[in-house]
C-alpha cells in the first residue's frame, strides 16, 4: 500500500484525531451535585464578579482555539472549511503532543473577513489564544491585524509567524557557521505572499538591513509600478539599493537565499553568482526551490528545506507549541515581535558550538528541549514587556 491510501486508511479506523477527556468524573450524586448543579453556580458567579477568574476556574487557561476558512489548506489551496478539518485536527493534536495544550479545530464557513473577525471575536472568551492557520493571503493579513487589535487574547497565524521563527532560528546559526553578521549580508526572498513577507519582517528585527524580495513580476523595488498596497508598503522597507529584474538577476552576489514559491526556480548557474560560501534555505514544499545536492555541487555551503528526509528541516512544529505554552504560561494578551525573537534566538541557542555543523543547524522536531526552551523564553519577553499577567 502506498503512503497516501495508508494514510487514507488511517484516518477511516481513527475517526478524527483528537477527543474531550474528562479531568475529573461523575461516579455518584455528589459528584454530579460538585461538578454539574447546583455547585457549578459557584464558579460561575466568582468569574461573573471577575472574569479573569475565568483562567483559575474552567480550561481556559490550557486552551487554544485553531481557526480556519479553508482556503489556503497545506499545499491543496480553497478546498472549503469541511475539507480543511483533518489538518487542524492535525494541528490540535501536535499542541496536545508537543506543549501539552487542548486545542479545539474550528472551521468557519465564510471566507468573508468581516465574518470570520466577528465569529473568532465573539468566541475568544473560551480561549487563551487563537491560531489563524490556512487561510488565503491578502485576507490572513486583514484578519489578523483586525483581531489583534481587538482580543484580550493572543492572535498567532503560524503560516507566517510560526515559519518566521523556525527560519529565524535557522539564518542565526548559519551566519554563526559561516562568519557573517546580519547586517552586513544580502538576503534574497522568492515569494512575497503571507510567509516571505512575515520571515523578511523578523529578519529585518534581527538586524539583516538589505532583503529584496522577488516575486512573479521581479524583484520588488520603491516605484516599481503595478504594486499592490501590501507590496508599495514592503518596497518601502526592503530592497535598499533598488536592484531590479529577475530571480536571476538579484540573487547574484547574495549571501542568503530563501525560497517559499515554487518548485526548482533555482538552479546551479545561479548559486554559483552567489557570494561566498551561501545559504540556500529552499522551502517549497515537497518539491523545493533547488534539490539540496544541486545546491551543494553547486558551492552552497548550507541548504536547509521543509522535508523531513534532508537536514536542516525548517518545520513549523518547531515554534507554535512553545510560542504558546509561553504565552498561555505568562498569560500575555499579543504575542508581539520581540516575543519571536525570543522563541528564534532560543531555538538556535539549543545547538552549542560543539554541535553546529552545516547539516545540523537547527534542532530536529522531536528534540524534548525544543518546546520549554521556547515557552521559557516567551514568557520571560512578555514579562519584561508588561503584557504578561501572571
Amino acid at each position: 500500500m502506498d503512503k497516501k491510501n495508508y494514510a487514507l486508511q488511517k484516518h477511516y479506523e481513527w475517526k478524527g484525531k483528537i477527543s474531550v477527556s474528562p479531568i475529573t468524573h461523575v461516579k455518584n450524586k455528589e459528584d454530579l451535585a460538585v461538578a454539574y448543579t447546583p455547585g457549578v453556580a459557584e464558579p460561575c458567579l466568582a468569574i461573573k464578579d471577575d472574569i479573569s477568574k475565568s483562567y483559575e476556574l474552567t480550561r481556559r487557561w490550557n486552551t487554544v482555539a485553531v481557526i480556519t476558512d479553508g482556503t489556503a489548506v497545506l499545499g491543496l489551496g480553497d478546498i472549503g472549511p469541511e475539507a480543511g478539518m483533518p489538518v487542524m485536527e492535525g494541528k490540535c493534536l501536535l499542541f496536545k503532543e508537543f506543549a501539552d495544550i487542548d486545542a479545539i479545530p474550528l472551521c468557519i464557513r465564510s471566507k468573508d473577513p468581516d465574518e470570520i473577525v466577528k465569529t473568532v471575536s465573539l468566541l475568544a472568551g473560551s480561549f487563551g489564544g487563537i491560531n489563524l492557520e490556512d487561510i488565503s493571503a491578502p485576507r490572513c493579513f486583514e484578519i489578523e491585524k483586525r483581531l489583534k487589535e481587538i482580543c484580550d487574547i493572543p492572535v498567532f497565524h503560524d503560516d507566517q509567524h510560526g515559519t518566521a521563527i523556525i527560519a529565524t532560528a535557522a539564518l542565526i546559526n548559519a551566519l554563526r557557521v559561516v562568519g557573517k553578521k546580519p547586517e552586513n549580508i544580502k538576503l534574497v526572498i522568492n515569494g512575497a505572499g503571507a510567509a516571505g513577507c512575515a520571515i523578511g519582517s523578523l529578519f529585518a528585527k534581527f538586524g539583516v538591513k538589505n532583503i529584496i524580495y522577488v516575486d512573479k513580476c521581479g524583484a520588488i523595488y520603491e516605484g516599481m509600478d503595478n504594486l499592490s498596497p501590501a507590496h508599495k508598503e514592503l518596497s518601502q522597507k526592503s530592497n535598499p539599493n533598488k536592484e531590479k529584474g529577475t530571480l536571476s538577476d538579484v540573487i547574484a552576489g547574495a549571501d542568503v537565499f530563501l525560497g517559499v514559491s515554487a518548485p526548482n526556480l533555482v538552479n546551479a548557474e545561479m548559486v554559483k553568482s552567489m557570494a561566498n560560501d551561501p545559504i540556500i534555505f529552499a522551502m517549497a514544499n515537497p518539491t523545493p526551490e533547488i534539490m539540496p545536492d544541486i545546491a551543494k555541487a553547486a558551492g552552497a555551503r548550507i541548504v536547509g528545506t521543509g522535508r523531513s528526509d534532508f537536514p536542516n528541516q525548517i518545520n513549523n512544529v518547531l515554534a507554535f507549541p512553545g510560542v504558546f505554552r509561553g504565552a498561555l504560561d505568562a498569560r500575555a494578551s499579543d504575542i508581539t515581535e520581540e516575543m519571536k525573537i525570543a522563541a528564534a534566538n532560543a531555538l538556535a541557542g539549543i545547538i552549542n558550538d560543539d554541535e553546529l555543523n552545516e547539516n545540523y543547524i537547527i534542532p530536529d522536531a522531536f528534540d524534548k528541549r525544543v518546546a520549554p526552551a521556547i515557552a521559557a523564553a516567551v514568557a520571560e519577553c512578555a514579562r519584561k514587556q508588561g503584557i504578561a499577567k501572571k
